[in-house]
């Protein structure tokens, strides 16, 4: 016999029969929040201190700023991460030094946004690491081809300036058919960018060398995408 309890990833002591709920304990009786509801007179004031509680200031600052894409000033990002707007400031001008943020000096102060160029080599990035990138892929170019071949044009704009008067339906068409080609550039970057990384990144044996040649045919046996 051994001294160990007898679930050894469990508790090492359990509850007695007083210290047990009279009834039995159901999903509906768990609360999942950690802070009370009853202190606040709303939701949104609930939500920012639940937000507040579960993340760092560091980490509400940055979700804001990827999410600013117009400068706004460290005391309007402050409000909206909830923290101090010396604090905001401070964040917001290392993360500038770093290249995740662009600052803009105005005659009202410094203003800050997200770098767009950065932002979307992090979405790329993304893409590439996804295992269903040319399915995706695959998937944008059908969506475009059945764009095409219902209003037998090939951009989204030679329909929006065309004579023919659009409706309700057709104009969202336009907006998807644009979000759709934006999808598309980006998801074959991504798979360009993986291409170049998986080959860059090839790691050889000692004394074999590869040549030039064998490193463009490697290159060449990824798919090509137009």
């Amino acid at each position: 016999m051994t001294n160990e309890p007898p679930f050894p990833d469990g508790p090492d002591e359990f509850p007695t029969e007083e210290e047990l709920p009279d009834e039995p304990v159901t999903v509906d009786g768990i609360d999942p929040f950690t802070v009370a509801d009853d202190d606040f007179e709303n939701i949104d004031e609930f939500a920012a201190t639940e937000w507040k509680n579960e993340t760092t200031a560091n980490e509400r600052i940055r979700t804001v700023i990827n999410r600013t894409t117009s400068p706004k000033s460290a005391g309007d990002i402050a409000e909206t991460a909830l923290v101090s707007e010396t604090k905001a400031r401070t964040t917001l001008n290392k993360l500038a030094e770093d290249g995740i943020v662009r600052s803009h000096q105005t005659d009202a102060g410094k203003l800050y946004s997200r770098d767009s160029e950065w932002h979307l080599l992090k979405q790329i990035r993304q893409l590439a690491g996804s295992e269903t990138l040319v399915d995706q892929i695959q998937r944008i170019k059908q969506e475009l081809a059945e764009y095409n071949a219902k209003y037998d044009v090939t951009d989204p704009e030679e329909l929006l300036v065309s004579d023919r008067k659009l409706t309700q339906d057709e104009l969202d068409d336009v907006s998807h058919w644009r979000t759709a080609k934006r999808e598309l550039s980006h998801l074959k970057a991504a798979y360009r960018f993986k291409a170049a990384k998986d080959q860059a990144t090839t790691v050889t044996e000692p004394g074999d060398r590869q040549t030039g040649d064998q490193a463009t045919s490697h290159a060449g046996n990824q798919p090509p995408f137009q």
